[in-house]
């Protein structure tokens, strides 16, 4: 078992996500408001806390959603897991769909740190079954 730790979105493709401290996730788009929703298979990126400390230790300075990701989930190292595996979050159900992701320019964390853990460490689900969620939830392997 995991907990949100925090849920992050952006109106704008190209801007940085913010914090919300509850989130409408749609059946087969994603987050309600989110740029990045939409009919394909990376609607909800997810990204595990103990990775951003880890990399948050070696020296950056990133709030959460500095790596585009939508939930920062305590409890899962998420490159661990194949894909195909289901998550419980309340009523959403999400399945993980993609393990990283190529990163075509380099962002601005990897400027300043000379790495970027979003490629490797990053996940993506899509919504199987909506509803909403909040900072504080239980999400649950199934």
């Amino acid at each position: 078992m995991g907990v949100i730790r925090g849920i992050c979105i952006s109106e704008k493709k190209g801007t940085q996500k913010h914090e919300v401290p509850e989130a409408e996730l749609k059946v087969e788009w994603g987050i309600e408001g989110d740029a990045h929703a939409g009919k394909w298979h990376r609607q909800v990126s997810l990204l595990g806390l103990e990775q951003i400390e880890a990399f948050r230790a070696r020296g950056a300075d990133v709030a959460f959603g500095a790596f585009g990701e939508n939930l920062i989930v305590e409890g899962y190292h998420f490159r661990e897991l194949p894909v195909g595996t289901r998550f419980q979050i309340g009523d959403v159900l999400l399945e993980m769909t993609q393990i990283g992701k190529e990163c075509h320019s380099h962002c601005q964390i990897y400027q300043v740190m000379g790495d970027c853990i979003m490629p490797r460490e990053g996940v993506f689900a899509r919504v199987l079954e909506g509803g909403t969620i909040r900072t504080g939830d239980e999400i649950v392997r199934l």
